[in-house]
């Protein structure tokens, strides 16, 4: 072989290179863009799934929320004695309750959501067990005292609800 002839060679392998390369460029290209397609699709699927169901969350942890609120709570659950230990217990069962209730919603929220309103839980069970500290003598006079500490500050509950509507807010 000599030199013209491996120059021809190239002449005729270099386009071929260059076609080879640009085809294969393209097919990656689509290959992507078809993957990602494919990726949104299956989402929008999913999303279509499961949003009903998220919501349904969030609204049984609004619920939640509510019937754990203070003024809620103390209308709902009324003293079944006079003793104001025994009172004290039953309120705080029933939030522990409604909470054992709710805990499968937490899959469907986010972790920062659900921190939220564990903590709304355990402040106003701390507010229920601060009112029970106090010298009154009778269930009626914990019940009294636990709604005048709501009065003076936003509820635990009502941060929490409020955190929920926003993070709702944001899913659309």
């Amino acid at each position: 072989m000599n030199g013209d002839q491996i120059l021809q060679m190239f002449g005729f392998l270099l386009p071929a290179v260059v076609t080879g390369v640009v085809a294969f460029y393209f097919f990656k290209m689509h290959t992507k863009n078809e993957e990602g397609r494919r990726r949104f699709l299956i989402h929008k699927d999913t999303q279509k799934n499961t949003l009903p169901i998220r919501l349904q969350a969030y609204e049984r942890m609004a619920l939640f929320l509510e019937r754990i609120a203070i003024p809620s709570l103390v209308v709902r659950v009324g003293p079944k004695s006079d003793n104001k230990g025994d009172y004290e217990n039953l309120l705080i069962q029933s939030i522990e309750k409604e909470f054992e209730h709710n805990l499968s919603q937490q899959i469907y929220l986010s972790d920062e959501c659900w921190n939220v309103i564990k903590a709304a839980k355990s402040a106003t069970i701390q507010m229920i067990r601060k009112a029970g500290l106090s010298e009154t003598a009778s269930a009626d006079k914990l019940r009294e005292d636990v709604l005048t500490e709501t009065m003076d500050k936003p509820s635990p509950s009502a941060t929490a609800l409020s955190f929920v509507k926003k993070e709702v807010g944001d899913l659309w």
